[in-house]
């Protein structure tokens, strides 16, 4: 059990990882855009590919961090009932729900999405609208996408048991953390709060 725990750890970090370089994505997908309106507006240029990179790094965005958002435990759930149960009874439902829904589920997006990927790969699709980008990069995010997912499930399932066989802390507990958002708020309001002192003085 505790080599699982260990690569329940490594898989968590990777996940991390990705999933905090992806969040640097929405500011490109922000400077893309705007800049974009910007050409398109007042210099009357655009192109077909500003518009599908837009695509390909909302598909990114959304694809590469599903695994870290499961591991945040900051997924869609519906715990209306589940709350009133114990935690034991919880995390045996939530092994439940990953054994037999999202390790099934994702497995099959994952395995039928890399043919779709190669055979893209294989012709170097491109897009079917002028000076639109080559396709295959954007359906190579669904495999990977769905891979960071399954080693997320994985994690969680590995950590889940743990818990029940009083090995680590409840995986389902990771919600009343902190989100990154809030942390970066907390850090920047202390940074002004020390500016300040510091002018006091």
């Amino acid at each position: 059990m505790k080599l699982l725990l260990l690569w329940s750890r490594w898989v968590d970090a990777l996940n991390t990882l990705v999933g905090r370089a992806v969040t640097w994505l929405v500011l490109v997908v922000v400077l893309v855009s705007a800049g974009n309106a910007v050409f398109r507006k007042f210099l009357s240029l655009s192109s077909n590919a500003w518009l599908e990179l837009q695509w390909y790094l909302f598909g990114a965005i959304f694809l590469l961090a599903a695994g870290y958002t499961f591991l945040r435990n900051e997924h869609v759930r519906v715990d209306v009932l589940s709350q009133k149960l114990s935690e034991r009874t919880q995390v045996g439902i939530e092994i439940f729900g990953v054994v037999f829904f999202l390790l099934p589920a994702a497995s099959l997006v994952f395995w039928l999405s890399i043919p779709y990927f190669w055979l893209s790969f294989e012709l170097q699709e491109l897009s079917s609208n002028t000076a639109g980008l080559i396709r295959w990069p954007a359906k190579l995010l669904i495999p990977v996408g769905f891979f960071l997912l399954i080693l997320a499930g994985l994690s969680h399932l590995i950590k889940c048991v743990g818990f029940l066989r009083g090995q680590c802390p409840n995986p389902m507990k990771i919600s009343d953390r902190k989100t990154d958002e809030e942390a970066l708020v907390e850090d920047l309001l202390a940074q002004q709060q020390r500016a300040t002192h510091g002018q006091g003085h």
